[in-house]
């Protein structure tokens, strides 16, 4: 008889590293690797990460993967060529947009849409804003558009009606007309992927879907070939950008929801941890090697979001772990612009070349190189190191390329660079914390990443956030929260209608048909659940206004006077005012359908073997810059901390996934779950 299957697999695929993390729910064996993203195609690098950790698929009991293929396709507009059959007299909507502009001040910029003018056609039909039909779809001028896009060699196709978001039956049956001559199964209808108002919105949602569709159904079939021919014979689960998990099998569908399916899991990850480790209120602060994301958790839940811009005119209006993201990481490129100012970011030196201290042939300072030039890294635990270069070549180009424009030496060069980069990230985070109406102060920073803990110290002293959480896996977190997320189907239904004109059915009966819609989803994928939860929010504004906010539902029956009630206490908390004489209007309502996974014990990821004192797990000391100049700093294995040990900086902390910096007087505890509480001094 088969052993039962216990080792579940998280596999998150970042710019620079892939990174693994297994756990064996029986045993709790924890298996770890990191191995160098290949961008080009990034099953192989998941793949490696298998191999690496000696992770047999056939023995694997479930794989959680988080992916950037749908993001970078975005970013770099390596997309599938899309057509487009619209209302006739709209097929420049996608063009016309919203009236915005690409730069805050000055008429500069440029903005393409996703889909070309010549592959936008229009056909007769015509719904009002109640979902009266005014003109009946023309079937045959659908069939002749579809004909004419296959011809142009579109690839995938989006139906996009003008109020398709109230009655979808015109696009229900144009869907039907396209698929029967559509040779494959990249047919989007609009109000499938977001049953929302706005015509803009929902057509650039439709169209991001179908420009990705084509693109990660080909990367997920190519690696559950791979996985089955390796003996895996379950379904692959794929993280979305909401923080729920899907199947692979059912993503295609609904591609545009693995975009920012990354840096969710990390934002998962920082929830489980805060909820176990007793801190449920987190800034999350994710520095990897090309970029930076913070999100805000409150009270164990990470806020979500149902209007990112992934840039410049394109908003992806589907539910999102509300993460901002800035180009900051580890890899990101420091220079001197034409007028004499530092620049540190956007752009990356990403995982080929690499910072120069990789030695791939980079030859760009980094903020890698600016942490290494100051003793804050440790030349010799490098990952993804080709052939090494010495320190004196890195210090040596900081200088020829920063230092000399600046009148710097290296070090001053380099402690310049972490400045700028330190600034920007503290701009980040006031972004999400600040802007919306939230303390810092009441929070906690949860720094992970392969870089996020060399900076955490400092930037929380640059937003007096009191206490820096630094989980007991950092540079692996991400792959954490592909283990620990639940699966979970969003679901939105627009009613845009004043309270005053509702009852309280109405409200019940549209929570009712999500829930079971969800439901039905979450029993079709066939994953083990404990159990089944359902989160309820509205999307709610004042009469007149064009700014909505998005308030908590505490149960489905709320009903009218409750929505009333819970708006006017969001509206208040947000812009601390109160506006009693205008009637609120209903816009959306959503709801969240989560299939709650089994439980994985964090305290796994802190097994190891510990030194008996803080002075045996103290490897060495070295010259290390902080804010106030140089110190000699002791060293110390995090992995060998005694523990529940208590201490004092300066410190570092060296471990296989990243390093922490303590800075002078910052006192040091870890908990029982392995977890590193840094109290600023």
């Amino acid at each position: 008889m088969p052993a039962e299957r216990s080792l579940t697999v998280g596999i998150d695929v970042g710019g620079t590293f892939t990174d693994l993390l297994a756990i064996d729910s029986v045993s709790g064996v924890v298996k770890l690797a990191k191995v160098p993203t290949t961008v080009d195609n990034q099953a192989i690098g998941f793949m490696a990460a298998l191999a690496e950790a000696g992770a047999d698929p056939a023995t694997l009991q479930a794989v959680v993967h988080g992916t950037t293929t749908t993001t970078n396709a975005l970013l770099e507009r390596k997309i599938a060529r899309v057509g487009l059959i619209t209302t006739k007299g709209f097929r420049d909507v996608l063009e016309l947009g919203r009236r915005t502009r690409p730069q805050p001040y000055g008429l500069r910029g440029t903005f393409r849409p996703l889909i070309d003018r010549e592959f936008r056609l229009e056909v007769p039909e015509r719904m009002d804003a109640d979902g009266k039909v005014l003109v009946a779809l023309d079937e045959a001028a659908v069939a002749d558009a579809t004909r004419k896009l296959l011809a142009l060699g579109c690839e995938a196709v989006v139906i996009h009606f003008l109020h398709s978001y109230i009655n979808p039956t015109h696009e229900r049956r144009a869907a039907e007309i396209v698929r029967g001559l559509w040779p494959n199964p990249y047919v989007t209808a609009g109000h499938a992927i977001l049953s929302e108002y706005r015509e803009y919105e929902r057509g650039v949602t439709a169209a991001v879907n179908a420009s990705v569709q084509p693109v990660l159904d080909r990367y997920l079939t190519r690696l559950r070939t791979e996985l089955s021919a390796k003996g895996f014979d379950r379904d692959l689960l794929v993280m979305q950008g909401n923080g729920g998990t899907i199947s692979s099998q059912l993503i295609a569908h609904a591609a545009v929801n693995t975009v920012m399916s990354g840096p969710a899991s990390g934002v998962m990850a920082a929830a489980y941890t805060g909820r176990a480790s007793g801190h449920p209120n987190l800034i999350t602060y994710d520095m990897g090697g090309t970029s930076t994301d913070v999100g805000l958790i409150e009270n164990a839940v990470p806020q979500v979001s149902g209007e990112l811009e992934l840039e410049y005119a394109m908003p992806i209006h589907v539910p999102m772990v509300d993460v901002h993201t800035i180009g900051a990481g580890g890899g990101s490129i420091a220079s001197v612009d034409s007028a004499g100012m530092l620049r540190v970011g956007p752009e990356s030196a990403g995982a080929r070349p690499g910072p120069i201290c990789y030695g791939r042939g980079g030859m760009e300072p980094t903020i890698t190189d600016a942490n290494l030039a100051l003793g804050r890294l440790n030349p010799d635990r490098l990952l993804g190191v080709n052939h090494p270069v010495t320190l004196d070549h890195v210090r040596g180009l900081i200088e020829e390329k920063v230092g000399q424009r600046l009148g710097l030496d290296a070090e001053a060069a380099a402690a310049a660079i972490l400045r700028i980069a330190n600034d920007r990230m503290a701009g980040a985070i006031r972004l999400v914390s600040l802007s919306r109406g939230h303390d810092p102060r009441d929070f906690a920073l949860f720094a992970f990443g392969g870089a996020g803990p060399l900076h955490a110290t400092a930037l929380a002293r640059e937003l007096a956030i009191p206490t820096v959480l630094v989980p007991a896996r950092p540079g692996i977190t991400n792959a954490l929260g592909c283990v620990v997320a639940d699966l979970r189907h969003d679901y939105v239904r627009t009613v845009n209608k004043p309270l005053s004109l509702l009852d309280d059915a109405t409200v019940a009966r549209i929570y009712a048909e999500q829930s079971a819609e969800g439901e039905a989803t979450i029993g079709r994928e066939g994953v083990p659940v404990r159990e089944l939860r359902r989160v309820h929010t509205a999307d709610m504004q004042f009469q007149g206004q064009s700014h909505i906010l998005s308030v908590g539902v505490d149960r489905p029956d709320i009903g009218v006077a409750g929505l009333h009630q819970a708006f006017a206490t969001a509206y208040f908390r947000r812009f601390g005012i109160e506006l009693a004489e205008i009637p609120p209007v209903l816009v959306n309502l959503h709801t969240a359908v989560i299939g709650v996974r089994p439980e994985i014990s964090l305290a796994a990821l802190a097994a190891t073997e510990r030194a008996p004192t803080l002075k045996a797990a103290q490897v060495g000391e070295r010259r290390v810059w902080f804010t106030d100049g140089w110190r000699q700093t002791p060293v110390y294995v995090r992995e060998k901390l005694p523990r529940e040990s208590v201490f004092e900086g300066p410190a570092i902390l060296e471990q296989l996934d990243c390093t922490t910096v303590v800075e002078p007087g910052d006192k040091v505890r870890q908990d029982k779950l392995g977890n590193l509480l840094i109290t600023l001094a």
